[in-house]
């Protein structure tokens, strides 16, 4: 099952704003915090980390800090011992920076059950060599880095060549995705705190689509702070099991047209068209009803179309417009996919499963 994540920075933030916060995103079904630990002094310094840890887990939130080797020797924690982290209450422990490979092996049998997150941005052999190392698998997964600066953040061809590698090994992954209403992460640089640099400023839910859409991450994380009340409902009512795309409708739809596009659950065909994502099964259940034909525009990428009974044959069938088409005179143009989501037509796979809706 996916998880929804939000991040928490205590050193730029009180702890009231922070529990007001996780307990709003308790209510939207948020189960992860990330937390930033590069900053702890010692341990002196971790009252406030343990009391916003405590709250969290009260609340049925399981809490994974950003760590580091120098946080390692602040702290004067071993690899061989997560103790001092098991006392804090964490689910696990995210290493920003990694150790040299056997360190994560022995890490992942600690009695506590404690997670050891790796880092998937980076992009190197490390996974190959923690994996060498015979770690326990089940207390190993993954998650992507984020990017506070502007055009920073890392391509998809990146992003899908290292994911693979921790899919490929069965380890479960995250990405982060970025609010718009934030106003501060880690850093002083506020531009957006995306996985991939080009989600920077689409609306969140768009973010998460897509993700999950690729079949590579797992959990969905809020990077920065802090995210809106509308985009946290957002994300939790969001469909994580299948790609659901948002229209516009063009034309005040009949019936059967209407149940077409927010009712059928779509399956893209297997033998697919460069030019069109074609939905074949309504053609089937209503042959024997007369699509009488609306709007026969020229199609545009976007563009949506439920074929007319002057198309014979093809009555019925719904089509995703790929690339821009000339309109024989029998094709209804009922709606369009809404601008920030056309994207994601280029990554409906063959056979994949869609469904679209109105935006709430």
């Amino acid at each position: 099952m996916n998880k929804l994540g939000v991040s928490i920075y205590p050193d730029k933030s009180s702890q009231e704003a922070n529990k007001s916060y996780l307990s709003l995103a308790s209510k939207y079904g948020f189960r992860r915090v990330f937390i930033n630990f590069l900053t702890v002094e010692g341990k002196d310094s971790l009252e406030g980390f343990k009391d916003i840890v405590r709250y969290a887990g009260a609340l049925g939130m399981e809490v994974i800090a950003d760590v580091s080797p120098s946080v390692f020797r602040d702290l004067k924690a071993d690899y061989r011992d997560l103790t001092i982290f098991h006392e804090i209450g964490l689910a696990g422990i995210r290493l920003d920076i990694g150790f040299s490979g056997i360190e994560e092996s022995i890490m992942s049998f600690n009695p506590y059950g404690i997670k050891v997150e790796l880092n998937i941005s980076s992009g190197t052999r490390y996974l190959d060599n923690v994996m060498s190392f015979l770690p326990n698998k089940d207390n190993i997964i993954a998650c992507h880095n984020f990017y506070p600066h502007r055009y920073t953040g890392i391509s998809r061809e990146h992003f899908v060549e290292t994911t693979e590698g921790f899919k490929e090994y069965g380890i479960r992954t995250a990405a982060f995705v970025s609010s718009n209403h934030a106003s501060f992460g880690p850093w002083g640089v506020n531009e957006g705190l995306p996985t991939l640099e080009e989600h920077r400023g689409l609306p969140i839910a768009v973010q998460a689509k897509d993700l999950l859409n690729t079949g590579l991450i797992d959990d969905i994380i809020i990077a920065n702070c802090y995210a809106s009340e509308d985009e946290l409902s957002a994300l939790g009512s969001m469909n994580k099991e299948v790609l659901e795309l948002s229209v516009e409708a063009y034309v005040d739809l009949p019936q059967v047209e209407r149940d077409i596009l927010f009712e059928e659950l779509h399956i893209n065909r297997g033998d697919v068209s460069e030019y069109m994502i074609r939905s074949t099964q309504s053609r089937v259940k209503y042959k024997n009803y007369e699509f009488k034909l609306m709007n026969p525009i020229d199609m545009e990428k976007g563009h949506i179309v439920i074929e007319s009974s002057l198309y014979g044959h093809y009555a019925g069938e719904l089509h995703l417009v790929l690339k821009p088409m000339k309109n024989s005179g029998r094709s209804s143009v009922v709606g369009k996919i809404v601008d920030e989501e056309i994207f994601l037509l280029e990554h409906i796979k063959p056979w994949q499963k869609f469904k679209l809706n109105i935006p709430r």
